[in-house]
């Protein structure tokens, strides 16, 4: 049973999208109102439990008499703008997007990416072999987690899930300025050598893979990871009293990673490093 949170009900507002007249709670994203009107919007950076960073730029729309073209994720709605979500220009800003990020980082793990190109017609290669790309090894430093820089895409939502806005625990930032920034550590040092606490919450929140559950990352180089044959089920960590829930990843008859529902009251999408991590008792067959 889904249980829906009661609150001061927000006032609706009334604006044009794509020609057709739409309502929106006050305090709505245009995001949020193209969703809720079935409109597809590829984005990146946005994600449902974070501050919008506009990052990624894949968002973008027009609206009548804004100079520039907007990120929906984080321009609130307005009573009387009026919208437009699949103008040239529009599409043609997302399509070079696209292009500029698929040529300078592996973006081979990042959800929807593939039909993103193809729908905007995207060609990433057609900047020649010689454009600049983030070549950089994975760093396997610990038994949970890996951290992938080549496909980093700096949408800076590991920082922000890491800093004020969950974990409150910094040992993420942006190291450098200009094409030489980067996400980093403290001193770039080994994630052993950080103030990292391992919650995980960097991965619930990465759109890319850059960061992802050691488990995943040895079983896509064996070539044995396969979501299809995946299932999900969802119950409560035994760890402590709070209620977490968890999501239980199982290929196989083995748990291959955990993850938390983002709607969920207690977590939204957030562990602790035994909730997240500490799963092999429950298949230990020794």
């Amino acid at each position: 049973m889904t249980v829906t949170p009661l609150g001061i009900p927000r006032r609706l507002l009334e604006f044009t999208l794509d020609g057709e007249p739409v309502r929106a709670p006050e305090g709505s994203t245009i995001l949020d109102a193209c969703r809720a009107a079935g409109k597809d919007i590829p984005t990146l950076c946005e994600g449902d439990t974070l501050t919008p960073k506009n990052a990624c730029r894949v968002c973008v729309v027009e609206v009548e008499g804004a100079r520039t073209l907007v990120p929906a994720c984080s321009r609130k709605a307005e009573a009387g703008m009026e919208v437009r979500t699949g103008t040239e220009r529009a599409r043609h800003s997302r399509k070079v997007v696209l292009e500029l990020l698929a040529s300078s980082v592996d973006l081979s793990t990042t959800p929807r990416v593939a039909e993103w190109l193809k729908e905007y017609e995207a060609k990433p290669d057609r900047f020649g072999p010689d454009a600049a790309r983030v070549n950089e090894e994975p760093r396997v430093d610990n038994d949970l987690y890996v951290r992938d820089y080549g496909k980093c895409i700096l949408c800076y939502k590991c920082v922000d899930a890491c800093g004020d806005q969950w974990q409150n625990t910094f040992a993420i930032s942006v190291a450098g300025r200009g094409f030489d920034a980067r996400i980093a550590v403290e001193h770039d040092a080994p994630l052993t050598d950080s103030a990292c606490v391992y919650c995980g919450n960097c991965i619930e929140v990465c759109p890319t893979g850059a960061l992802s559950f050691k488990s995943e990352f040895d079983m896509r180089e064996a070539g044995t990871w396969d979501e299809s044959r995946q299932t999900r089920t969802t119950t409560v960590c035994a760890y402590c009293g709070v209620g977490c829930n968890l999501t239980l990843h199982v290929q196989d008859n083995e748990i291959v990673k955990v993850t938390s529902p983002h709607d969920n009251p207690v977590t939204h999408g957030n562990l602790c490093i035994k909730g997240r991590f500490g799963y092999q008792h429950v298949q230990n067959r020794d």
